[in-house]
């Protein structure tokens, strides 16, 4: 195990929240039904759909953010259909072609700082339906985004809607990726709320595996219609934890007085004064990220050395002697570490 470096390189290094730990060593010994059908997973639900403004809403919990994505994509398209992403979208880039695998294409877009932008999704449709060869192709289904998105950046409520307005003009369902949404709802620069993304999104989900959970995601569906035999297609990509338990648990402290939508507010201090310090050191930031994820344009000559004390992931090549470093805080980064990861960044 590398005990002496700090690890920046992600969200997910730690274990879990305080709350949750505790709460499971209370109830370890207790025999409970299983696959989420249980009081305590009816709890987490019913605290979630409170929470979304969503009553009806099916509410339904994964074992990670993979198995999410490649399980809600199957269920909307059908199999001549593909799903639109920005071309950093985390399903096109980092989940090793799950998509692909199941049968649909990731259809790419350009992105913007990691969004996509509504006047080019309904552009690429409309060309779609204008193409003879159309019914020759991969027909898009639904459109994908995240939030926050792969560079750390957040849809607007504005943006969020101008694409769920796209989506309905041409019969496609919207889907959020939300495995670091609890960093997007402590940015102060947010004002998509839960209940917004119930409002304009046909189904996304609420990270916990990045979010203070040991891990696991919950799936919320506004409107279980949309989305028959969903707890069987869950089961059929193997994303159905026989414990179900041990994820409603997890949720279900979460959203006890509100703690999931001020868990993240502790990673955008850190991030913040690092981004700071950073700045004030005339490091160029490559992104206008304004959650938990930092990302720097560093010479690649000094990388070797700040590795020795920082673990961080290398992003992309910015041009040949620059590289774009990427540094993650969480939910509970302090202050001495993010001290520490300046200090190293002066040597």
């Amino acid at each position: 195990m590398d005990t002496g470096r700090l690890f920046f390189t992600s969200d997910y290094t730690r274990g879990a929240h305080p709350h949750i730990l505790e709460r499971m060593a209370q109830i370890n010994m207790q025999q409970s039904s299983g696959y989420g059908l249980d009081p305590i997973c009816e709890s987490a639900r019913d605290r979630i759909r409170k929470a979304c403004h969503a009553p009806q809403a099916e509410v339904e919990f994964l074992v990670g953010g993979t198995q999410t994505n490649a399980t809600v994509i199957d269920a909307f398209l059908r199999s001549y259909q593909g799903v639109i992403a920005a071309r950093t979208g985390h399903i096109s880039v980092h989940e090793a072609g799950a998509i692909e695998a199941g049968g649909h294409k990731v259809l790419t877009l350009p992105h913007h700082e990691g969004k996509l932008e509504a006047g080019e999704v309904r552009e690429y449709l409309r060309d779609f339906e204008q193409d003879e060869s159309r019914d020759h192709m991969v027909m898009p289904g639904m459109v994908y985004i995240s939030q926050p998105t792969e560079y750390g950046t957040i849809y607007s409520r504005k943006e969020l809607a101008e694409l769920k307005k796209v989506c309905e003009d041409f019969g496609l369902a919207l889907y959020a990726d939300g495995a670091r949404l609890a960093y997007a709802l402590a940015c102060p620069e947010n004002d998509v709320s839960l209940a917004d993304l119930a409002a304009c999104c046909d189904a996304f989900y609420i990270g916990g595996t990045k979010c203070g959970a040991l891990f696991g995601e919950a799936v919320v569906v506004p409107d279980p219609k949309r989305l028959p035999k969903f707890f069987t297609i869950i089961k059929q990509h193997g994303a159905l934890l026989a414990k179900g338990w041990l994820l409603g648990i997890q949720f279900d402290e979460l959203f006890r007085d509100d703690l999931y939508l001020s868990i993240g507010e502790n990673a955008i201090r850190s991030a913040d004064k690092i981004r700071k310090a950073l700045t004030e050191k005339g490091c160029e930031l490559a992104y206008n990220a304004p959650t938990n994820q930092i990302f720097a344009i560093m010479e690649n000559g000094k990388l070797p050395a700040l590795s020795e004390h920082i673990a961080f992931e290398l992003w992309e090549k910015r041009d040949m002697t620059h590289s774009v470093v990427r540094f993650a805080t969480d939910w509970a980064s302090t202050d001495e570490e993010a001290d520490r990861l300046i200090s190293c960044l002066c040597l």
